[in-house]
């Protein structure tokens, strides 16, 4: 049986667990699916056998950065092999290269951005310091893109950032354009970056997203879930029943994942 990477999940500690999930769902107008607790995600993903899970959360200002790492990488600790964890930075922090090499030191994998909640636009240039360190010390993007209602993280921008940092990593989420699908491969059909599948099949359905993930490429896609916006189940159901094959499905599952992230699980 293939192995299962998540690699898109948020967790929130527990204090907050509540507040934040229900803070994503009214910002997208949805109802999730679990809260986003550590313990809720690791019995979602047990019930679809995922064997790990590529977390993170976001920071909205940057004094909030210092402490999700930490969360992060503590909770990274806490269950190692199956938890894998992405830092956060932020667009108006001081001193980003040294938080890099600071989440690097925690055993933090790549790092996660969401244009829309932080408010920045991707290609911005205050972003070319994150970008062209992290380019430097290899390590992955894990790029929040695309909303019909914003302009911060539309796909030409991020089309602008692959061209200026070819060297960079990015794995563009939600197909590279959430709500915006067909816009984004307008954009990213033919350049560098990865993209996952987070968030797209329930509001493409399973004909479309097959046809995106036919047209991208096997070797590009990453499958994610979005929790808890996402239930780990049902979302490996409805990968299942697009009938790809198995080299494809294991790429999209786990080995693109594995590639990325220099990992044998």
């Amino acid at each position: 049986m293939s192995k299962i990477i998540d690699f898109h999940a948020h967790i929130y500690p527990q204090k907050i667990v509540e507040k934040a999930t229900e803070s994503v769902g009214n910002f997208y107008g949805v109802t999730m699916d679990h809260d986003g607790s550590i313990e809720t995600l690791l019995k979602s993903g047990e019930k679809a056998s995922v064997d790990a899970f590529v977390v993170h959360s976001v920071a909205t200002v940057p004094h909030q950065v210092e402490s999700i790492n930490n969360f992060i990488a503590q909770a990274c600790r806490e269950h190692p092999g199956k938890l894998i964890g992405f830092g956060t930075l932020h667009p108006e922090m001081e001193n980003a290269e040294e938080e890099i090499d600071r989440c690097i030191s925690m055993g933090l994998r790549g790092i996660k951005l969401h244009p829309d909640f932080q408010k920045f636009n991707m290609d911005c240039s205050a972003m070319g310091t994150i970008y062209r360190a992290c380019a430097n010390r290899s390590l992955p993007i894990l790029m929040h893109c695309g909303d019909y209602r914003y302009d911060y993280s539309h796909p030409r921008r991020l089309a602008a950032v692959l061209d200026e940092f070819p060297k960079l990593t990015v794995i563009a989420a939600h197909f590279g354009g959430w709500s915006v699908f067909d816009i984004a491969a307008e954009y990213l059909l033919h350049r560098n970056c990865y993209l996952d599948t987070s968030s797209a099949i329930f509001m493409m359905g399973c004909r479309h997203t097959k046809e995106l993930i036919l047209m991208y490429g096997a070797d590009r896609i990453l499958w994610g879930t979005d929790f808890p916006m996402g239930d780990h189940t049902k979302e490996l159901e409805s990968f299942r029943s697009f009938g790809l094959s198995e080299e494809e499905s294991e790429k999209i599952l786990y080995q693109n994942a594995e590639k990325i992230l220099g990992l044998t699980l």
